[in-house]
């Protein structure tokens, strides 16, 4: 398959609400403002914002124009540019695959949450450990939270299974609106809450005296996690580029409409947790038992519990349906597959994966793999080894191996601003190896 009969978004709007779609994850909603809770809230912010332009947006236009220069998947582009780096396409499909294992579980549990919402007696509890045990009992179900995950997926290849254009455009164009919009609803609520200016302040105001080096480390890590680096995404989305879509533009739209999506998180999480004067750090438990807690005690709790697991919902979908799509592009053009079929075999494995990694949490929790649950070990292999060894690689890669031609072609097709493209390039070849280095031996225990 080739650059010309390969299909492409219908322009650059729909092309950042796609690539944007891709970023915008759990990972704004969810791990954004937990980790910032954990690291003094406004500092953590400020060192994140600084990764962003200094890490995210470099990576991202480095992926982007790998896939720009090729119009191939991952494994795909690769071998067209350099075949002895086609370990590096393989290793980001098989990350995708291997996240959206455990990814569709957490994405089952907001649907529940979601659901059950409007009708469920438990959404207007007070009592915080009645919100403990019910997260604790619907995870350890034996069946409930596999009929989520494995309907999540199901969902997912539905999307896919309608193309490029019909499928995910149109859904990130009604998704990526609507996710906003609930943002932007939630966030005026949560501030104008009773002590909600105090968790503006603590959000907002930079706090330094709280700063450890591992605080930098987890702000970069979480910059380059948010933007979907490192699994070969970018590189697919970017393939269906239209022709004359700018790299630069697009990816600095991305960028910023995925750092807006985690700030409007915090602005969401932390007037609400301080109203209710609970400890911003509460951990990963912020959204699934420290928030439902909150909205049981406001008015039309029911309401509010619902608008913000649908916000989980859609941003879930988007990325689930990022991470299939890469999959399912590599055996469509590298196996000669058609889509139908290549999206049921991805959608099988995927479910099946989180099958196994939902039951390892109840059931199945006495299997361990090197002390870890399935779903655990899933999480662990791909976020703390394979996430920032691929784009260290990618660094490596677009910085010492990609032809410098091609790659300025990319992102200035017309004439070049030397100034900058000479920051980008050093930001490429040396600061970013340097830290995402530093990243991946941190994760290893070994810093």
């Amino acid at each position: 398959m080739n650059g010309e009969t390969r299909a492409t978004f219908a322009g650059r709007i729909s092309a950042v609400l796609v690539a944007a779609g891709s970023a915008v994850g759990l990972g704004n909603i969810w791990r954004f403002p937990y980790l910032a809770g954990e690291n003094g809230g406004g500092a953590f912010l400020v060192i994140y914002l600084v990764a962003i332009l200094l890490i995210g947006l470099p990576l991202m236009l480095s992926e982007f124009a790998i896939g720009t220069a090729t119009h191939r998947n991952a494994v795909g582009a690769f071998r067209a540019l350099d075949k002895r780096w086609v370990p590096l396409g393989y290793m980001g499909v098989l990350s995708s695959v291997l996240i959206l294992g455990f990814y569709l579980v957490v994405a089952g549990w907001t649907a529940e949450y979601m659901i059950h919402s409007p009708f469920s007696s438990q959404v207007t509890n007070p009592d915080p450990q009645s919100h403990v045990l019910a997260f604790e009992n619907f995870v350890a179900n034996p069946w409930k939270p596999v009929l989520y995950a494995v309907g999540f997926g199901l969902a997912t290849h539905l999307i896919i299974a309608l193309g490029v254009q019909k499928g995910i455009e149109r859904a990130a164009k009604w998704m990526m609106p609507l996710l906003f919009v609930a943002l932007v609803v939630l966030a005026v609520n949560s501030i104008l809450m009773p002590g909600g200016m105090e968790g503006l302040k603590f959000f907002l105001k930079p706090d330094f005296s709280k700063v450890t080096p591992a605080t930098f480390l987890m702000a970069v890590g979480q910059a380059f996690f948010s933007l979907s680096i490192g699994l070969g995404t970018m590189i697919t989305y970017a393939s269906y580029f239209k022709k004359g879509t700018s790299v630069r533009a697009t990816a600095l739209q991305v960028t910023l409409l995925d750092t807006l999506v985690a700030v409007m998180a915090g602005l969401v999480i932390f007037p609400a947790v301080f109203s209710a004067g609970i400890e911003p750090g509460s951990g990963p438990s912020l959204v699934f038992i420290t928030l439902p807690s909150i909205f049981s005690n406001i008015s039309l709790s029911a309401l509010w519990s619902t608008i913000f697991f649908l916000l989980l919902v859609l941003a879930a979908l988007t990325s689930t349906i990022s991470m299939h799509e890469s999959a399912t592009a590599y055996l469509e053009e590298e196996w000669n597959l058609s889509r139908c079929v290549a999206a049921r075999m991805v959608t099988l494995i995927t479910c099946l994966l989180a099958v196994l990694a939902s039951l390892s949490l109840g059931m199945g929790k006495e299997c361990m793999i090197f002390g870890l649950t399935f779903f655990d070990s899933l999480d662990y292999l791909t976020a703390n080894i394979m996430l920032p060894l691929g784009a260290l690689l990618t660094c490596i890669f677009v910085g010492y191996r990609f032809d410098k031609k091609l790659f300025e072609q990319q992102l200035y097709p017309d004439c070049c601003r030397k100034g900058e493209y000479a920051v980008l390039r050093f930001l490429v070849k040396v600061i970013c190896p340097i830290t995402l280095l530093l990243i991946f031996v941190n994760n290893l225990g070994l810093l």
